[in-house]
């Protein structure tokens, strides 16, 4: 599904250079579930901004589900984005002047029309236990319902593939495993998730563990 070979991303200003992925050869499965483990500024999360086509390699070669993106321009990343790939932020990237359902509509714009569109929405919020706050705002909702609401957005779209960049960082524990849990219900579900994580216990639920250090993958454990 997703097949990168000596994929790299350089940074240049006037003085200084930096290699923020350096040489990354890997593949991910149809239904994997993946975490990316490792130091802060080892490249963790440039690697996922590539694999979720919102960033350009600077090098080498990225295939998403066949299809070579490395080189593809704005309109045509777009066109990736919106067919295949879900995404859950640490800062939940949530509208605070649109309602939760509308903050969840924002990823069917372009795919649906409206009313397939609410019918799904109302599905979504349901997946994550929040059918009954449609109509409420973020700011409204504690970090652990936002960040719910931030997978309702990613599920609601049926993408092949969620990239979860530090999903858990800005929650409590209980809010955390909550958040693993539908995580992993969608990955049972047959969605390849993956996830950038500074916890060891989140990575070990898992499949497969990748280590991350300056911009190169340094291990790697599990299937």
């Amino acid at each position: 599904m997703l097949t990168l070979a000596d994929l790299r991303k350089t940074y240049r200003t006037a003085e200084v250079e930096t290699q923020a992925v350096d040489g990354i050869s890997a593949e991910i499965a149809p239904g994997e579930f993946v975490a990316i483990m490792g130091p802060s500024g080892c490249g963790k999360s440039t690697l996922l901004n590539i694999l979720g086509c919102l960033d350009r390699p600077s090098g080498g070669s990225y295939r998403l589900m066949g299809e070579e993106v490395s080189a593809l321009g704005e309109a045509q990343l777009a066109r990736v984005r919106r067919a295949h790939v879900g995404f859950v932020f640490q800062s939940f990237n949530l509208i605070n002047d649109l309602t939760v359902a509308e903050n969840v509509e924002i990823a069917l714009l372009y795919r649906r029309p409206g009313h397939s569109r609410r019918t799904r929405i109302a599905e979504a919020l349901d997946q994550v236990g929040l059918a009954h706050r449609a109509r409420h705002r973020p700011q409204q909702l504690s970090g652990g319902q936002q960040q719910r609401v931030a997978i309702a957005r990613a599920l609601v779209s049926d993408p092949q593939v969620i990239l979860a960049d530090e999903p858990t960082g800005n929650l409590d524990t209980a809010n955390g495993e909550a958040v693993m849990s539908l995580l992993k219900r969608a990955w049972e579900g047959g969605t390849t998730i993956v996830m950038v994580t500074h916890s060891s216990r989140h990575a070990a639920e898992a499949q497969r563990r990748i280590d991350m250090l300056d911009g190169r993958i340094v291990g790697e454990t599990g299937a």
